[in-house]
């Protein structure tokens, strides 16, 4: 099990905070570097956004990394190390936090970055008027009058975020929250430029409008095609920058990326399903696999689009049972995943996967069971299910795998479908859907960061799912002093009602080129930053 260092929580539960600070590249003395110095990877699906507010998958939050710098970021390991953000306190009662901001820290247009910035930015996220799709994570942020801010009851001017001065931002919260600090790596709380925002509304963002206050701006950006950014020379850290270009391909095929990568075309790309040993075994050095702080699971649709059939919880729970995560896991991907029948990941910090009844049992048990409630749910003579995923060569073997498993032991005759992913997420949001994929990395390194996605009124409750006595403790775990065992009935009222079907547990599976360093391979959340690489000569 990987978890977060404890010295990091010690930290987070003090009333005061230096962060050590860390340089950018930590190249060793006598490292011959690279001539060109352009890191060049690949993206599966065109990414939703670079608006920090906006966006909401994890390609894209990884460019937002580069072009903005939020309060805090994360170093190779996952601690906290200085952003805009120099230090912080907070009172005894950990509801009050106050930032100090670093003096140098400028935008790309040469304006310095101020605590009104952060004000405007987070009103910004939760203003009804944007629409955010990640609004809700200003009020999982417990932050001051963020829900009836959403909910339209209050003015955004009204949210617990105040600028004492330009280089000091006080947040006030409505529940005590130890890890709120680590909540602050995360893009939607990074700050945006106003005036380039009111100048170009939904323009600003493209290259030559965007300002950004991170280490690299955008230059280029070819939809669905490629994206490239170039050094930031305003960035406050600048001077410690070795990488001066990154380019992000799209390409929808693993295999044909695999292609591209060993003809040094690309210096990341992930490794096609399956692939893994061998890769592994003839490049040691490049293949790689670690825990992530990931899930992968099939949402079911519980909503009022919702088929009649997946509301009957005996056809949901067969439907789980007969899942053979092992052949997933072993036989098709073959990278250190693992199998998963709690939501919320082990490598999750300070974390205890709790006992569910489908983990103890055989296969031969699961399937067994799932037959028999099929039967006692009166659907022994199969059901036709509709099954959704985004288009990836991946999803697709994991899709075909399981109709299988649903065909031969439940009679079920399963129609596969697969969207591009904008598409895909559309549908999913609208409900327009009976099963779907979805994936999930945690947005900070703690198990709410999972299990509030379960929350009636999350943004993210794809499956409409409702459970008060879920709601009611999630709403308790924010003000335990410990949580675990709120989190452990979670997980096991989940697993009772099944509003989703976790397969696996996330492992990074990538080829990386040993020229490449600093990748940050030990932080299970896997936010890196290309300002921390550098490329050494071959």
């Amino acid at each position: 099990m990987t978890k977060m260092p404890r010295i990091l929580f010690a930290g987070l539960l003090a009333s005061s905070m230096l962060v050590t600070p860390t340089l950018a590249a930590n190249v060793p003395d006598g490292t011959k570097l690279a001539d060109d110095q352009t890191f060049t990877y690949r993206l599966l699906d065109e990414f939703t956004s670079v608006d920090p507010q906006v966006v909401e998958d994890v390609s894209g939050s990884d460019i937002v990394r580069d072009l903005f710098e939020g309060l805090f970021n994360q170093d190779a390991d996952g601690n906290l190390v200085p952003g805009v953000a120099l230090e912080y306190t907070t009172n005894d009662t950990k509801d009050v936090y106050t930032f100090k901001l670093r003096p140098e820290a400028r935008w790309s247009n040469g304006d310095p970055v101020v605590a009104g910035d952060f004000v405007y930015a987070w009103q910004r996220l939760v203003d009804p008027e944007l629409g955010s799709p990640y609004s809700w994570f200003g009020e999982l942020m417990s932050i001051e009058n963020a829900a009836a801010i959403i909910a339209g009851d209050k003015p955004k001017e009204e949210l617990g975020v105040k600028a004492i001065d330009d280089h000091t931002l006080e947040v006030r919260l409505t529940n005590s929250l130890p890890y709120f600090p680590l909540m602050t790596t995360h893009s939607s709380t990074f700050p945006v430029h106003k005036p380039t925002v009111e100048k170009f509304g939904t323009d600003w963002t493209k290259p030559g409008n965007i300002v950004s206050n991170g280490a690299y701006v955008l230059t280029e950006h070819v939809p669905s095609e490629r994206s490239v950014r170039e050094r930031n020379p305003m960035y406050w850290n600048n001077d410690e920058t070795v990488i001066e270009k990154v380019v992000a391909l799209v390409i929808n095929d693993d295999n044909v990326a695999l292609t591209r990568y060993f003809a040094g075309e690309l210096d990341r790309t992930d490794i096609p399903s399956g692939q893994y040993p061998k890769l592994k075994a003839e490049y040691p050095e490049e293949a790689i696999s670690a825990p992530r702080l990931c899930s992968y699971y099939y949402i079911i649709n519980l909503g009022e689009n919702g088929p009649e059939y997946l509301k009957d919880v005996r056809v949901r729970e067969a439907l789980s049972l007969a899942v053979d995560r092992d052949v997933i896991v072993d036989k098709i991907l073959q990278g250190g995943q693992f199998p998963a029948y709690t939501f919320t990941p082990a490598a999750t910090a300070g974390f205890q996967v709790p006992d569910v009844p489908a983990a103890s049992m055989t296969q031969a048990e699961r399937d067994a069971k799932a037959k028999e409630l099929l039967a006692d749910a009166g659907m022994g003579d199969g059901m036709d299910v509709k099954l959704i995923y985004n288009t990836s060569e991946g999803h697709k073997k994991i899709a075909v795998a399981i109709a299988q498993m649903w065909k031969t032991k439940l009679g079920a005759n399963v129609e596969l479908a697969n969207q591009e992913w904008k598409t895909f997420l559309e549908t999913r949001g609208n409900g327009d859907y009976e099963i779907a994929r979805a994936g999930w990395c945690g947005d900070y390194n703690e198990a709410s960061t999972f299990l509030d996605l379960m929350n009636s009124q999350s943004g993210y409750n794809d499956s409409k799912y409702n459970n008060p006595k879920v709601d009611e403790l999630l709403a308790a775990a924010k003000t335990a002093d410990d949580p675990q065992p709120l989190y452990t009935e979670i997980e096991q009222i989940i697993a009772q009602d099944v509003p989703i079907i976790p397969i696996y547990h996330y492992a990074i599976n990538m080829m990386l080129k040993p020229t490449l360093k600093g990748w940050p391979i030990q932080n299970v959340e896997q936010n890196w930053y290309s300002r921390d690489f550098y490329k050494v000569a071959e």
